[in-house]
């Protein structure tokens, strides 16, 4: 049957399959595209009108005889805000994020906004929340159908920690395509697609995609959204010690970047390694002119200024006093000496590491695998004992190196702090020490010698780690929960094991190293962390020295093994010392041997230098790459002089490598107190736009509104709700059906509901955005809208009266819907303008009698919100009154009607000035219109106490 079609303008509404929909601009005379009021651009549905019955619709007045309690015209409300999900604001993505973004974390996405095809290098300091700022940016363009998916790409340690962000934060759910998952992915795979063509969201191990055999199938796929995590690892320099690995990093992201229209965000709180090679390498990734430009004119300023946001934490502190940092770093050193049978060994391994690097036989690859060897040796035994016996157990790394540069490469990789080690996932392995493959020989027997002493050390103890158990105490006792970071797996379970006892039944130690897989280090913190009556203390090697977020538990570190470059210093204290950190003051503290010939000279070359300029600065220079030579030159000497029991001394290494290396880290730090100058973004305004996103967060729902709408609704529906110190929880068995349905699978029988994240799995958190929130927020205004549903399963009703002392005149509060229909600039020029149609919800409120209405004012209509009832009213006397309101409401429809027009110009302005406060002029092309009439929703009377 052919049915005769009807044109219907975008915004309006209409009946079509038994309900109401609205129509959404890329509808057609022909083709329909409907989206249910209230719903999702998820629930969109087409509708051929020339074969199906659509007819125009009017949203229905509330029944007088079906009314309930008008004290649950707040649950109504609460509800009809949570669920929308195409509000009209300036900030689309906003609907779907339970992340509460500060105003400097919009620098980012202000600036994304002025580009056609964003091409931004987010670089701000370590723990101000890069994620976040690149997450807006990705939900922002997703939401405004400029990105068509998301791939991220990171390490494997922190692909999990992606994953969780990218679903708690942004609402988007991505898949993880690493050596472990790929196989299980690739099942669902139909012909000849490949797991890049089917999931539409991705994060990705960079080092696995990297290989040349799988890069070109993740090019073909892959979204024209791309998130490059850490990407200082991806660049080359002029260092001709550039391993495969990195380069293979910088030809992934080099063929990602030569495709013009693909959004690209790169992500590193190190931007510039102390190679202009290397930043310059990075920048032009976003516009190759970056790569030549003069970066001390002003139009290379300028152009660089377009593509890069780099803040310190002093600039965060001055923008915005409430943001949560600490106020101050408490360095502090302590210093342990040898003693006994641990100085004795010291000294006999140092002597034979001399001997070692000196022995010519198998000419000069063997020498350079011996000199690696005896310095790896050495760096263990300063660790400790158990450090120390398993590298002389352990075959060295570069053993097998085949001439003197690759037994150099692998050695640096094994024994040295490289910037962006080429070996990061395994970095706390020990470097081994056995060189021969004679296993009878007299070296072999001599290091096996050692190695006993080593582990003998180990069953009496040692000054360092007594020293140790000392300061973690006074931490504790000071109310610092401590992060305790150590160089090898075998030193950190050693020290685990021994503040374990120590500590005592009081206190909670775990330990977190490479052994374990990525995905469950943060997982063993959860458990450590979860036991509110023990104090933690983690013990950690450097697989959690970045990205892992530590700040909510922990308020220290201690070095208990000096880094041999300064920038993991920074990583490993970053873990607490950034945003979110409740605590005004973290400590960190540096534990070095004066005797151990090695940490003395580490920490007044290297570690003193940069906590100087850091403190001068507010801000951490990374050390030039000149140190590595100084700290082999260092080693050179070390091993090369002459046998003898005394300490050594910075003089015997001359000061000529130190003072260099110090000027040229001096100088560094000039430029870098220069650029924050040439390169801050002073003509963003975040401040401008905060109210901007304040207003469109209070729109959709507070944190408290979701808590309090969440524990009332269940409760309403017989859910038997229990507090809990972390929220409440609320039994599942009894709920109605249809809220069980729009549950997520596997939902268990008692559910809990966080006020914080994370949470588990198969428990909620009270944000709009959860799915378990969502479902009931669906079902309650559904049923409400439904007089159908039974009256015990359903917790809210559109109309109400209630007796109440919070008024002094009969008042009247109407729950109100608006449509409206924006007109907004594309990001091309030339593309056409985009049109949607966006709902808003208000609540009203006026005294007296709609004919005579005197309309409350934004406070008083919140106060009303709130109000207890203090007396009941017969349905005989309620269902009459409200006959009388709702039949008079047709004399405040032209109010209704001005309110439209006056929230729909709020609207247009609010788009205007996030433009203008991102630089661009566009008032002209934006254009918002209120589709009236407005749909009433509820319909409230509250009579005074006395009458």
């Amino acid at each position: 049957m052919t049915v005769t079609a009807e044109r219907f303008e975008p915004g309006t509404l209409v009946r079509a399959r038994g309900r109401e929909w609205v129509v959404l601009p890329e509808s057609e005379p022909e083709l329909l595209v409907l989206r249910p009021l209230g719903g999702s651009d998820d629930e969109r549905a087409a509708v051929l009108p020339g074969l199906e019955q659509v007819t125009s619709a009017t949203f229905a007045l509330p029944d007088p005889t079906d009314a309930g309690n008008a004290s649950r015209a707040g649950l109504l409300r609460t509800a009809l805000r949570i669920g929308f999900r195409s509000t009209g604001g300036p900030f689309r993505s906003l609907g779907g994020l339970a992340v509460e973004p500060r105003p400097y974390q919009l620098v980012p996405l202000l600036m994304a906004l002025r580009q056609d095809t964003v091409r931004l290098l987010v670089a701000d300091d370590v723990g101000i929340g890069k994620t976040v700022e690149s997450g807006l940016i990705a939900a922002e363009l997703m939401a405004q159908g400029d990105a068509d998916g998301l791939a991220v790409l990171c390490s494997p340690a922190l692909a999990e920690q992606w994953q969780r962000e990218l679903a708690e934060k942004f609402g988007i759910a991505a898949e993880l395509v690493l050596p472990g998952t790929v196989r299980r992915l690739e099942k669902d795979l139909v012909g000849a697609q490949s797991v890049f063509d089917r999931y539409r969201h991705v994060v990705v191990s960079t080092d696995y995609i990297k290989r040349p055999e799988l890069r070109d199938q993740f090019l073909r796929g892959c979204p024209n959204l791309v998130i490059v995590d850490e990407a200082h690892a991806c660049v080359l320099d002029d260092s001709t010690r550039a391993g495969r690995s990195r380069m293979l990093r910088h030809e992934l992201v080099r063929r990602l970047a030569a495709r013009p229209d693909r959004h690209l965000i790169l992500v590193t709180a190190t931007p510039h390694s102390g190679k202009e090679a290397g930043f310059r390498n990075l920048v032009g990734l976003l516009d190759p002119a970056l790569e030549t430009v003069d970066l001390d004119r002003q139009n290379g300023r300028e152009l660089l200024a377009r593509h890069f946001v780099q803040r310190r934490r002093a600039d965060i502190r001055a923008f915005l006093e409430d943001t949560p940092f600490p106020e101050d770093r408490e360095s502090t050193e302590r210093a342990y000496r040898l003693t006994g049978d641990y100085r004795s060994l010291f000294d006999d391994v140092v002597s034979y590491a001399r001997q070692t690097v000196r022995d010519p036989i198998g000419g000069q690859v063997r020498q350079r695998v011996r000199y690696w060897s005896a310095l790896a040796l050495l760096r263990a035994l300063a660790s400790s004992p158990l450090a120390a016996a398993a590298t002389l157990r352990t075959r060295a790394a570069n053993a097998d190196a085949t001439d003197a540069d690759e037994a150099d490469a692998l050695g640096r990789a094994a024994v040295l702090d490289l910037p962006d080690d080429e070996t990061q996932e395994s970095v706390d392995l020990v470097p081994g020490a056995e060189t021969e493959d004679d296993r009878g020989s007299p070296e072999r027997r001599r290091l096996l010698g050692f190695a006993r002493r080593a582990e003998a050390l180990a069953e009496q103890g040692d000054s360092k780690l007594a020293l140790l158990v000392k300061e973690v105490k006074s931490l504790l006792g000071d109310g610092f929960n401590p992060v305790v970071f150590c160089r090898y797996i075998d030193t950190a379970e050693y020290v685990a094991a021994r503040l374990e006892t120590a500590l005592g039944r009081n206190f909670a130690v775990g330990c977190v190293t490479g052994t374990l897989p990525p995905e469950e280090r943060t997982e063993r913190i959860r458990e450590l962390t979860a036991d509110a009556k023990r104090r933690p203390v983690l013990v950690a090697t450097d697989c959690l020295s970045e990205g892992v977020n530590l700040q909510e538990h922990f308020q220290a570190v201690v070095h208990y093994d000096l880094a041999w470059n300064p920038t993991r210093h920074e990583q490993r204290e970053g873990r607490v010392d950034r945003f979110g950190q409740q605590a005004t003051k973290v400590r960190a503290v540096m534990i070095y041997g004066t005797d151990n010939r090695i940490d003395e000279i580490v920490l007044k070359v290297l570690l003193r230098k940069h906590e100087q300029i850091r403190k001068a600065l507010g801000v951490s220079v990374p050390v030039p790459d000149q140190s590595d030579n100084v700290l082999e030159t260092i080693a050179q000497e070390l091993l090369n002089a002459p046998d003898s029991p005394e300490q050594l001394t910075l003089d015997m290494f001359g000061a000529a490598p130190r003072e260099e290396l110090h000027r040229e880290w001096e100088s560094a730090a000039a430029k870098e107190k220069e650029s924050r100058t040439k390169y801050a973004q002073r003509a963003i305004q975040p401040a401008e736009v905060a109210a901007e996103l304040a207003e469109t967060r209070a729109s959709l729902g507070t944190p408290d509104e979701v808590t309090t709408f969440a524990r009332a609704a269940l409760t309403a529906l017989g859910g038997d709700v229990l507090d809990r110190p972390y929220g409440f929880d609320a039994a599942t068995g009894g709920l109605p059906l249809p809220v069980r349905d729009g549950f997520p699978a596997g939902f268990p029988g008692r559910l809990a509901l966080h006020r914080d994240l994370p949470t588990a799995p198969r428990t909620a958190h009270l944000d709009r955005t959860d799915p378990y929130v969502s479902a009931l927020a669906r079902y309650v205004l559904e049923s409400a809208l439904d007089p159908t549903v039974p009256d015990t399963e359903r917790p809210a009703r559109r109309a109400g009266v209630m007796r109440t002392s919070a008024v002094q005149k009969r008042t009247t509060l109407l729950l109100v819907r608006f449509r409206l229909h924006l007109t907004l600039p594309t990001r091309a020029a030339e593309t056409e303008p985009r049109r949607m149609v966006a709902e808003e919800a208000r609540v009203l409120a006026f005294r007296g009698a709609p004919q005579s209405a005197e309309w409350l004012a934004e406070e008083e209509v919140t106060a009303l919100l709130s109000a207890q009832p203090s007396g009941n009213v017969l349905p005989d006397a309620a269902t009459p009154l409200l006959e009388r309101v709702i039949g008079g409401l047709g004399a405040v429809a032209e109010h209704l009607d001005t309110t439209a027009d006056t929230l729909a110009e709020g609207l247009r302005a609010a788009h205007i000035r996030v433009r203008e406060a991102a630089g661009q002029r566009v008032r002209r092309q934006i254009a918002v219109t209120a589709q009236k009439p407005a749909d009433v929703l509820g319909v409230y009377v509250y009579l005074p106490s006395g009458l």
